[in-house]
């Protein structure tokens, strides 16, 4: 099925996606020759230094620890005979280049680019070597040269494209023609198969890891088949769907996002509106590159794509789905630890219920949303770093979002742990602790967005209790003495605490005015009448300590509400 989906998504993307037997490349440095195949200079074409300018060459060829070499690109090795691993031999693997460029010549002998670069290697490759070391250049090439973007190719003086990636000798060297044939897995039609799959690069994998894979003698073969032969795949099905996925991986790709060692692609099955609508979204959403100064920026956008998706204003058929899949590296493979297909329509439903359940009451003039995937580990996480959060947690969340499931545990009791760190509760805090309340527990009454007087649990009405008497504390001394050492015990045992703090808070509520006075003790005394008769509870389990922080917040949250100031009034 995940094959099938990258199959379609290269059908539905070929207009921009490389045709068959081609890919893009980033190649690093190009080799300036002139006509004569001289060497005039190198040129660096690296965008940073992590990645190059990438260029639509034949796609490479897979390599074991035999020689072999690219189609008019390469590393140093190969086109100039040249490596800093000390003890290796270059030299077989120029001679191995060196014979690939003869035969090109051989095939198209009166391509002017061809016979500059064929007369390039009857160079002496010292006095080439020579040249080179003397370039500008060389001492960055020279300490570069395990880098991923340090492959080499020609470029003839003068001309805006390298000879790799011209068409004229391109359609010259047709892919061969397997004659092996067998039903293929992803298509269903009879056509020549491939032994091996092409490499698919991950953050953290091995340059040669690929999707799909079958090791020889380990258990995989049956039936005499060996290697691909057991789960067949047509060429130009292979073809389609590496292209596909490596096209949704690449450097500047907005199908995709990272969290540790996980790898996120998704996509639309049809390119229709809805579609990329709700591509470009779920990377606002879940994509880390944003704007640092907001990182929420884009969500309320989000919101109103998934919005206009539900209710119809985008339109969308039942067959149109959204695919999401996790990879993570594994040795020389990638394993699959995430996939899910489902219809966009439902899926937008999941992604509008979990900006429901993360809804919370803010009365700040600047209000920003959050809900997206890098605010909610930030909040859980010691020092706000979403790159340290606990292992598996954003994979959990992502889950919990796209199935609409319940959020994990190890959210919830993350959470709790950083407010009682801080001793204080902060709208994402409340945001998460209400999400997952009212996801796991059908048996209380669901939290609401805002405050919410007919809510009897006891740890919501001690949350609240709690408020009134660290806002009567402040009120009277500017301070939040009460907060800072009573929270954390109010939150767990609060017949152990409330007592005290009562009385302590009477003796701030005689430093008010009489109406702020009043107002409290009616207050005070509308939740201290919901309490059970038997007092105030000897502990709250950890659902509760939830229940009462974000009590405590949405009381804190009703004081400055217009209402309750003209009544304080």
């Amino acid at each position: 099925m995940i094959l099938k989906a990258l199959y379609d998504y290269y059908e539905r993307s070929k207009d921009i996606l490389p045709k068959f037997g081609r890919e893009l490349k980033e190649i690093g440095f190009l080799i300036v020759i002139d006509k004569n195949g001289q060497f005039i200079r190198f040129e660096d074409r690296r965008i940073d230094n992590k990645h190059a300018q990438t260029y639509l060459v034949k796609k490479s060829l897979k390599r074991t620890s035999a020689p072999l070499s690219q189609f008019l690109y390469d590393n140093s090795a190969y086109v100039f005979g040249y490596s800093d691993k000390e003890g290796r031999d270059a030299t077989k693997y120029y001679r191995c280049f060196k014979q690939k460029i003869k035969e090109i010549h051989d095939i198209i002998p009166d391509s002017d680019d061809i016979k500059a670069v064929y007369r390039f290697y009857q160079n002496d490759l010292n006095e080439i070597h020579s040249k080179m070391k003397a370039d500008i250049l060389w001492n960055d090439i020279a300490c570069n040269l395990n880098k991923k973007y340090s492959i080499f190719s020609f470029l003839i003086d003068g001309d805006t494209k390298i000879v790799a990636e011209k068409n004229e000798i391109l359609d010259e060297f047709e892919e061969p023609k397997a004659t092996d044939e067998h039903i293929c897995l992803i298509t269903g039609e009879k056509a020549p198969v491939v032994a091996t799959t092409t490499a698919t690069t991950i953050q953290g994998s091995q340059p040669v890891a690929t999707l799909v894979a079958f090791q020889i003698n380990s258990g995989y073969d049956s039936y005499g088949k060996t290697q691909c032969a057991n789960a067949p795949i047509s060429a130009n099905a292979e073809f389609a769907y590496t292209t596909a996925l490596n096209h949704l991986l690449a450097p500047n790709s907005k199908n995709k996002f990272t969290i540790g060692s996980r790898t996120y692609v998704f996509w639309a099955s049809k390119a229709d509106e809805a579609g990329i609508n709700a591509e470009k979204s779920i990377f606002s959403m879940f994509g880390f590159q944003q704007d640092e100064d907001d990182p929420n920026s884009g969500i309320d956008e989000v919101r109103k794509v998934f919005t206009a998706i539900y209710a119809g204003s985008i339109n969308t058929t039942l067959d149109n789905k959204f695919y999401i899949l996790g990879l993570t590296p594994n040795a020389a493979r990638i394993a699959v630890v995430y996939w899910a297909e489902i219809p966009l329509k439902d899926f937008a439903a999941r992604i509008l219920s979990h900006f429901e359940d993360m809804s919370i009451a803010d009365n700040r003039t600047d209000k920003k949303p959050y809900t997206s995937l890098r605010q909610i580990l930030s909040t859980v996480t010691l020092g706000g770093q979403s790159s340290d959060s606990i292992p598996n947690l954003p994979e959990a969340i992502s889950k919990s979002i796209f199935q609409g499931l319940s959020y994990p545990y190890t959210l919830f009791s993350s959470c709790v742990r950083r407010i009682k760190a801080e001793q204080n509760v902060y709208i994402a805090h409340a945001a998460i602790l209400k999400a997952y309340l009212n996801r796991i527990d059908n048996t209380n009454k669901k939290i609401e967005i805002m405050l919410d007087t007919s809510n009897t649990n006891q740890g919501y009405l001690c949350g609240r209790l709690f408020a009134v008497l660290d806002k009567i504390q402040n009120d009277a001394n500017n301070q939040s003495s009460i907060r800072e050492h009573y929270m954390n015990s109010a939150s767990a045992t609060p017949a152990a605490v409330f007592a005290t703090i009562l009385n302590l808070s009477q003796h701030h509520s005689e430093k008010l005015n009489e109406g702020r006075k009043i107002f409290y003790e009616k207050l005070k005394q509308e939740i201290i009448d919901k309490i059970e008769s038997n007092g105030f509870p000897t502990h709250l389990d950890l659902q509760d300590q939830g229940r009462f922080f974000v009590g405590y917040y949405h009381q804190r949250q009703a004081f400055y509400t217009p209402q309750n100031d003209k009544t304080e009034e």
